[in-house]
């Protein structure tokens, strides 16, 4: 008796959704193509055509699904500088989970399109966030200074390793970088 996989459209979409987002974050968006991001979803590389356009396609999604989520932002204006330092040292600790809407945008960026696609995810949720919860930050370049910390802290400790980050105290950490937020986001 032969038995036949009941079609699910969406249950089809996500799995190459998710296989997008784990290709394009462990390998960027030039060191996957879709036959692999198809194979890893247990489906054909016309599927994920049919179901994204493009590789292109495919990859905005990854960034819309994965910069929705939110990573170091919370909601709360009154705790964010200490919230996003707690959570930012937290993220980037030696042991933490290594997939994550960082390593997607640091292991793409070098390609120009995906780079635009990566800007416009991140404003489009990120920044704008920000921005919603700390509207003092419209109309400056302070968020984006921000979101620069945020990153570079993120590249030299969980990526390059720094030593002194990963050696010190993470409280320690966590209240300097408060204070650098703080300074960020409430100057003066």
């Amino acid at each position: 008796m032969t038995t036949t996989r009941r079609r699910d459209a969406a249950a089809t979409r996500e799995a190459i959704l998710r296989a997008g987002v784990e290709g394009f974050t462990r390998h960027g968006y030039d060191g996957v193509g879709v036959r692999e991001i198809a194979q890893s979803a247990g489906v054909t590389a016309m599927l994920v055509n049919r179901y994204f356009g493009s590789k292109e396609g495919l990859f905005a999604e990854v960034v819309e699904a994965s910069m929705a989520d939110r990573t170091v932002l919370t909601d709360d204006p009154a705790t964010l500088a200490r919230d996003v330092a707690a959570a930012l040292v937290r993220r980037t600790a030696p042991h933490a989970d290594g997939l994550d809407p960082f390593l997607l945008m640091l292991r793409s960026a070098p390609n120009p399109r995906a780079a635009e696609i990566l800007r416009a995810g991140i404003e489009k949720h990120v920044e704008a966030h920000l921005l919603d919860i700390a509207p003092e930050l419209r109309g400056t370049d302070r968020a984006a200074m921000v979101l620069s910390l945020v990153a570079g802290f993120w590249l030299m400790r969980k990526m390059i390793g720094s030593t002194a980050l990963n050696g010190a105290d993470e409280r320690t950490l966590a209240r300097t970088l408060e204070q650098l937020f703080t300074l960020l986001m409430h100057p003066g």
